[in-house]
């Protein structure tokens, strides 16, 4: 009799996992143009330059996933950040009109510097208030267009290697640290950090084989452009325009990682190269990874997909008063018509803008997502992490493939290591985008292990 029941329970256990199996996944694309007008202000933190021309187009691009229990939409824009009060507004605007619950949205910017000026680091330029009301509109539209495509389909994912970043802090004789130097002098004596060549891609198609989106994830800062006084995408558009070249006219999407320390010149073997070689170079390398992970694609019609989040409170450092006071000296003396530019603008704007703003409540909350598709982890956090916490979290990771993904959900500044703090200089010293407290990186690590070890409910790497 026992037996009997039993064979009943699990015949009904089977027949709803075979159920379950069957609901097919949804996937939804879509891309949208997000280009400012010439004469807007480009964005850059110590040159202050509107633009001529556009080089090449500005694109938010959609992926949208839907099992029957989980919703989510990534999408990556090119520009350079977005300030968290409007990361949040955008979200809201886009869940409202799609559907799709506000906080499974992940808005990531590649964070290009050929884009309009829509995060605050410099004291003479302006926030752009008129493109990022227009950014609103543009997004809602590329969230409705994204879930009204999505039809059955499968993913792919793989993991290679493309070196297009490398540290960037260089460490001198006397114990100071700076962003970029010459190597060949002889008082240096290191880089401060690690780099990260891993590259990843997701690779969505429907029912029939056809492409539908591609989604790939490397470390760097894309700077190609930076003070050109132009708009670009930098080398995420070459990259797009190769893939669609042999794609056709798809949704790319690039998700930028730890990459507060790294940049793509490397400061040990200097190229000589010109802009324009410098973008064709990169981007080839990257699409040329990325085409060669898709020759060895094994489709999955049934990923796991599952998704998390947390709003992790962390303390602000507030600057030191002796510097705050010759930093308001600075901007007195800008406002008085000085020509006071450069790295001695920033750090002085940067260091009042932190007082001001933190002085009553110095706290700040970090969105931090961990995201599961079949194989593949996600942890999205809104700071420039530096590169040793994405690797820290890797290792943690009980993913096969574990991408660590900066600039989503808002815009959180640079998270440095402890040696990065000690080091000083720009990105270690505190101001209005370097002001989390010291230990925020190694929490930001712990509390993505956590999440992502939840979501695997303790599997083991394959």
């Amino acid at each position: 009799m026992l037996a009997g029941f039993v064979m009943v329970i699990c015949f009904f256990a089977s027949n709803l996992l075979h159920a379950a199996d069957s609901i097919p996944l949804k996937i939804g694309a879509a891309s949208k143009t997000i280009t400012h007008k010439v004469g807007g202000w480009v964005q850059g933190a110590g040159v202050p330059k509107k633009a001529t021309k556009i080089r090449d187009e500005l694109e938010a691009n959609a992926f949208y996933l839907d099992n029957g229990e989980t919703q989510l939409l990534i999408v990556s824009l090119d520009l350079a950040g977005l300030d968290p009060p409007f990361a949040i507004r955008f979200r809201k605007a886009m869940g409202a009109a799609s559907g799709i619950p506000a906080r499974n949205i992940l808005l990531s910017c590649t964070h290009t510097h050929g884009g309009p000026s829509v995060v605050k680091t410099n004291y003479l330029m302006p926030l752009d208030f008129e493109y990022l009301e227009r950014l609103e509109v543009w997004l809602v539209e590329l969230a409705k267009e994204a879930v009204n495509s999505a039809r059955p389909g499968k993913i792919a994912w793989g993991k290679g290697s493309a070196q297009i970043g490398f540290n960037r802090r260089v460490c001198w004789a006397d114990g100071s640290h700076s962003m970029h130097g010459d190597t060949k002098r002889k008082d240096f004596a290191g880089l401060e950090g690690p780099d990260d060549p891993q590259h990843m891609a997701l690779f969505a198609a429907d029912m029939d084989d056809k492409l539908i989106s591609v989604l790939y994830h490397n470390t760097t800062h894309p700077t190609i452009f930076y003070a050109a006084g132009v708009y670009s995408s930098d080398f995420a558009g070459e990259t797009r325009n190769i893939l669609r070249g042999k794609f056709g006219d798809i949704p790319v999407l690039f998700l930028n990682g730890a990459q507060g320390d790294i940049a793509m010149t490397d400061q040990l073997n200097k190229r000589k190269e010109g802009r324009e070689e410098k973008l064709k170079r990169i981007g080839r390398l990257v699409a040329d990874e990325t085409l060669r992970l898709y020759r060895d694609v094994k489709y999955h019609e049934h990923p796991v997909l599952a998704h998390s989040y947390e709003d992790m409170p962390v303390k602000v450092r507030l600057p030191d008063p002796k510097i705050l006071a010759e930093s308001r000296k600075t901007l007195a003396r800008i406002d008085a018509g000085e020509n006071v530019r450069g790295m001695k603008m920033i750090m002085a704007f940067g260091t009042v803008q932190l007082q001001d703003v933190y002085e009553k409540n110095p706290v700040d909350a970090l969105p931090i997502h961990a995201v599961r598709i079949g194989d593949v982890a996600l942890i999205t956090q809104p700071c420039e992490l530096y590169c040793q916490f994405g690797l820290d979290i890797k290792r943690r990771s009980p993913a096969l493939i574990t991408a660590v993904v900066g600039l989503t959900d808002g815009y959180a500044g640079y998270c440095p290591t402890i040696y990065g703090v000690l080091g000083g200089g720009y990105s270690g010293q505190q101001i209005s985008w370097t002001r989390l407290e010291p230990n925020a990186g190694y929490m930001i690590v712990e509390s993505a292990g956590k999440m992502l070890n939840s979501l695997w409910q303790g599997s083991k790497k394959k």
